[in-house]
């Protein structure tokens, strides 16, 4: 079973970035004071879930004022451990590692991809989005050696508990993983999954309803 965070809903996690986001959008257009009602009508949120939201992080308003704009940005950031980048190793450097490696918006959210791993000799040696494709049997000793805590994992679902098992020994304590499988892993390993399947499920129900609604 997997670590959760019984203190805080995933769903605020989940709408702090676009928080962050609209808020630097603001900041790029000189605006310095922002109230909740604010951001509430431009994300089409309830505004006391706005309030709520921006009190988990720890910052507070002036009545009648709002926010300032760059400090509700450092705290929200600060909560979010962005400000404060984080080591990975991406795990499986096939198509999906491959453009995760290029994807260059990371290092503003915190996340500091240092290199890839892969069992596939092909691969082994070569520079993706100049990060160095290194074989999977360095990845335990530089685990320990480079104090890494974070794994990408993108390997093929038939290794993945595999691979998951030797990250955990080696001290992984988080994964994001891509691939299908529900890892098991000890209580105090964190684990977010991207489960691109069901989010293209919803996607394709909700079209398909909508089509239905304009014939």
């Amino acid at each position: 079973m997997a670590y959760q965070d019984k203190g805080l809903g995933v769903p605020i996690l989940r709408r702090l970035p676009m928080y962050l986001s609209l808020l630097k959008e603001y900041r790029s257009q000189g605006q310095e004071l922002v109230s909740s009602s604010q951001l509430a009508g431009d994300l089409n949120l309830e505004s006391i879930q706005v309030r709520k939201d921006l009190a988990a992080t720890g910052i507070v308003g002036k009545p009648k004022v709002g926010f300032p704009v760059d400090s509700l940005i450092e705290s929200i950031e600060n909560f979010l451990g962005w400000d404060n980048a984080s080591d990975a190793f991406v795990v499986g450097a096939g198509n999906l590692g491959s453009a995760l490696l290029g994807y260059k918006g990371f290092s503003k959210h915190g996340l500091n991809i240092l290199a890839a791993f892969d069992n596939d000799i092909s691969k082994v040696g070569k520079k993706i989005s100049g990060k160095e494709v290194l074989p999977f049997s360095k990845l335990p000793d530089l685990v320990r050696r480079m104090k890494v805590h974070l794994a990408v994992l993108t390997v093929p679902p038939e290794v993945a508990q595999r691979t998951a098992d030797t990250l955990v020994l080696a001290g992984i304590r988080a994964f994001w993983n891509f691939t299908s499988v529900q890892l098991i892993v000890p209580e105090n390993i964190i684990v977010e999954n991207v489960d691109l399947a069901s989010s293209l499920a919803v996607l394709s129900r909700k079209l398909s309803l909508a089509l239905e609604r304009s014939e």
